[in-house]
């Protein structure tokens, strides 16, 4: 009788052994979305002059990050955040009409801000047509966030920088 009781102790010690030494091998694009999903929650700002609130929800099984962009009486956006083997992938459903998929490289260090160039497009009508081809999400702490994007319209480029407070912290 003893013995299968030891035996259930040491099966239950090797599966938490083994459970945490899964969760600690994390890539390094793991370990930068782990990073990204901390901003979930609200955040309030200003973009171009316009109150805005942004509001991150970690979504589909905590495999995506969505970020909900709603400038004070303004067109609201969204864009999805995802891991895609050793990158992270941002897909930004824009007021314009348009998707632009950006990419970051491969992530060497997980702690760095996340910068994002222009994969693929697609809802564009011209080349001309104003598009987002660059994010860079910069995290200076807990409550502090900035967000350099660059853009593209009519054959030239430009970069907005908005930077964001928390307001409130995700309970999801």
């Amino acid at each position: 009788m003893k013995r299968p009781v030891v035996f259930g102790i040491v099966g239950m010690a090797l599966f938490v052994a083994a459970s945490a030494a899964f969760a600690a091998d994390k890539t390094k694009s793991e370990e930068a979305f782990d990073r990204l999903t901390s901003l979930k929650g609200e955040w309030k700002g200003q973009m171009s002059g316009v109150d805005t609130t942004l509001i991150y929800t970690v979504t589909a099984n905590g495999s995506a990050l969505m970020e909900e962009c709603r400038p004070e009486n303004g067109r609201e956006m969204i864009t999805m955040f995802t891991i895609d083997g050793e990158q992270l992938i941002a897909t930004h459903y824009c007021s314009a009409k348009n998707q632009p998929q950006m990419a970051t490289s491969t992530i060497i260090d997980a702690q760095k801000p996340l910068a994002f160039s222009l994969a693929r497009i697609t809802g564009l009508k011209s080349a001309d047509d104003w598009h987002n081809t660059g994010l860079t999400v910069i995290q200076e702490d807990n409550d502090h966030l900035t967000q350099e994007w660059s853009y593209q319209s009519k054959g030239k480029t430009g970069k907005n920088i908005f930077h964001f407070t928390r307001v409130r912290q995700g309970t999801s």
